[in-house]
């Protein structure tokens, strides 16, 4: 069934969770993240970020249309949203879709640039009774702008989000929930993460919305948990994902077919998605 993230935050801030926010790229993703969400009865979040289509992954034209059936069909309540949308009439394409949830980037622009902007997203969401998301900080990672796609790992505290500078942005945006960074990035981790939990703490009782962390894959368990128990609601969640599923259908001895490749490829990511998920809602192996 459809639902917005304002749909499903209440539970999560009562619970005191986060709720998976996985991108999806093919149907087998699709499959893998529905799949595990009814088996644990959870909530999820099905995402599609403009930089799929700029990395000639996946195009919303071909994914968009298909995460809407089977979110429609979930028996759990699924969030359709579009992340790291840096173009207006982008986001508008999925509003016309029936995504239930946007993202408006401009952490790249201006601080006041990126207050105008979002605010212009803010409106449009609106209009679609969908939920939306915005961004400040930079994080360190994979990042799309206006001139393209520049990649840059290296994470550096002066780029962190500012509490005072984040409850402002709330203030005069109006978004629902905010992605800040505080030690995540985003792709793969070849160092260990060092994330700054009592920033997650201030920025969630400055800004008094969800915190939303990017770049959650890699992270351990127990720092998941960390800035869960400090206001964090969203995790995306994306790269470990597909490598799982890579690692899966890369084990196969002798396939004769391709869709022996493709089932053991979503077996594999349905089986990190449910370590992720299980992690994420407090459902740990063990704690059932």
């Amino acid at each position: 069934m459809l639902a917005t993230l304002n749909d499903i935050y209440p539970d999560a801030q009562k619970r005191r969770i986060a709720v998976g926010a996985f991108n999806i790229v093919n149907f087998e993703n699709i499959l893998a993240v529905l799949e595990t969400a009814e088996k644990l009865n959870e909530p999820v979040i099905m995402a599609f970020a403009q930089t799929h289509e700029e990395n000639h992954i996946a195009t919303l034209d071909t994914m968009g249309p298909v995460m809407m059936l089977m979110a429609e069909q979930a028996k759990v309540p699924v969030v359709v949203h579009l992340d790291h949308g840096v173009n207006i009439s982008y986001i508008e394409k999925a509003l016309k879709m029936g995504f239930t949830s946007v993202m408006f980037d401009g952490s790249a622009l201006p601080y006041e640039e990126n207050v105008a902007k979002t605010k212009e997203a803010v409106k449009l969401a609106r209009a679609y009774h969908a939920s939306i998301e915005a961004e400040i900080g930079k994080m360190a990672g994979i990042t799309l702008n206006n001139s393209g796609i520049t990649e840059n790992r290296k994470s550096n505290r002066s780029n962190y989000t500012d509490p005072a500078e984040a409850a402002d942005f709330v203030a005069k945006t109006g978004v629902d929930c905010l992605a800040c960074s505080f030690g995540t990035v985003h792709g793969e981790y070849f160092s260990e993460p060092n994330l700054d939990f009592d920033l997650v703490k201030e920025l969630s009782e400055a800004t008094n919305v969800p915190i939303v962390m990017h770049g959650g894959s890699g992270v351990s368990h127990e720092d998941y948990k960390k800035v869960i128990a400090n206001g964090v609601r969203k995790i995306n969640y994306f790269t470990y994902m597909d490598k799982a599923g890579a690692a899966g259908a890369g084990a196969l001895k002798e396939p004769n077919y391709f869709h022996e490749y493709a089932q053991a490829g979503k077996d594999a990511m349905q089986k990190d998605v449910e370590s992720a998920m299980r992690c994420f809602t407090n459902k740990d192996e063990g704690s059932l």
